[in-house]
């Protein structure tokens, strides 16, 4: 696919770790038409971007980043994006399409629409990542057959819609639309939920102490140790992201808290039938989740080495 199939022939990419960059080195494989630009707050990372060609060309500052840009994506944490959204303000030029790719969307449209009164801001997320982030874990196949929700608010332009929808189809991406409250309901449940369940084990782990933090380390078997994986997000983007999706997190904790305390009443009451069927219920869903190509069925979720547990 090209250009003319988006539509866009300058995309301006700010914030350039796991996401950013991969978009970046996505465009490239997938767009050789268009011309990328990026920009990162940090240094560093700006530096280490260039090195790996994240972009066409890095700049000093986000302005000089969007300048002629006809779609700006910003990769930065949730609570973040405001502030971004306003320093860019001043350099957007005229028709330029605003989205981003946040785990979170209702707090993010409200944001960009404060900061970009008059703009059109489609938001978007691509549910795909590692536990890795920084400039060097971007690669270009990370959105391949993985979902993007594309959340456009009340009375967005339907060519613009097409067009974003176009371009996260160009990088690989199966593409839905979906209402923002809608969407953070959803995420909180198979995103959200899974990383604070994963910080939280992760950190009870930690703090026993009847049990070592080597223990834990040494006798780590596939449950826990997928647990870490999830635990060693991006800190600074989970935090944003639950202080954002407040809500939609809060609304979905207490039914787990509630099927929680189902489990252990089954368990003190030796009800081996409550407990047989909830795990009959969710091994089917991880065979659904397999079906439709988003995991891997091999042992122990394709590792070349793996334990049991």
């Amino acid at each position: 696919m090209n250009a003319a199939a988006t539509n866009f022939e300058r995309v301006a990419i700010i914030g350039l770790g796991l996401i950013g960059g991969s978009i970046g080195l996505a465009v490239r494989d997938h767009l050789p038409g268009v011309t990328t630009t990026g920009y990162d707050a940090d240094p560093a990372v700006r530096k280490r971007a260039q090195e790996r060609g994240l972009a066409d060309t890095i700049y000093e500052s986000a302005s000089e980043a969007v300048h002629r840009a006809d779609l700006v994506i910003l990769c930065v944490p949730v609570g973040a994006m405001g502030e971004v959204a306003r320093e860019i303000a001043p350099a957007l030029a005229k028709g330029v399409l605003i989205s981003d790719v946040g785990s979170s969307k209702q707090t993010v449209a409200d944001a960009l629409r404060a900061a970009l009164p008059g703009r059109e801001v489609i938001p978007a997320h691509p549910v795909a990542g590692t536990e890795n982030s920084g400039p060097d874990a971007g690669f270009a196949q990370l959105f391949q057959q993985r979902w993007c929700i594309v959340t456009p608010p009340e009375g967005a332009d339907p060519v613009q819609v097409s067009r974003l929808v176009s371009f996260w189809e160009a990088l690989g991406a199966m593409v839905d639309t979906m209402d923002p409250q809608h969407h953070d309901l959803v995420l909180a449940v198979t995103s959200h939920i899974p990383h604070l369940i994963a910080y939280t084990i992760v950190g009870t782990a930690s703090d026993l102490e009847d049990v070592t933090r080597s223990e834990v380390i040494k006798y780590s078997a596939g449950g826990f140790r997928d647990f870490t994986r999830i635990a060693a997000s991006d800190p600074t983007m989970w935090r944003d992201v639950f202080l954002n999706n407040r809500d939609a997190v809060l609304v979905m904790l207490k039914r787990l808290l509630d099927d929680i305390g189902g489990m252990q009443k089954a368990i003190e009451e030796s009800d081996g039938t409550a407990l047989f069927d909830r795990f009959t219920r969710t091994r089917a869903i991880r065979r659904s989740i397999v079906a439709l190509g988003q995991d891997d069925a091999r042992p122990d979720f394709g590792r070349k080495d793996h334990d049991n547990g």
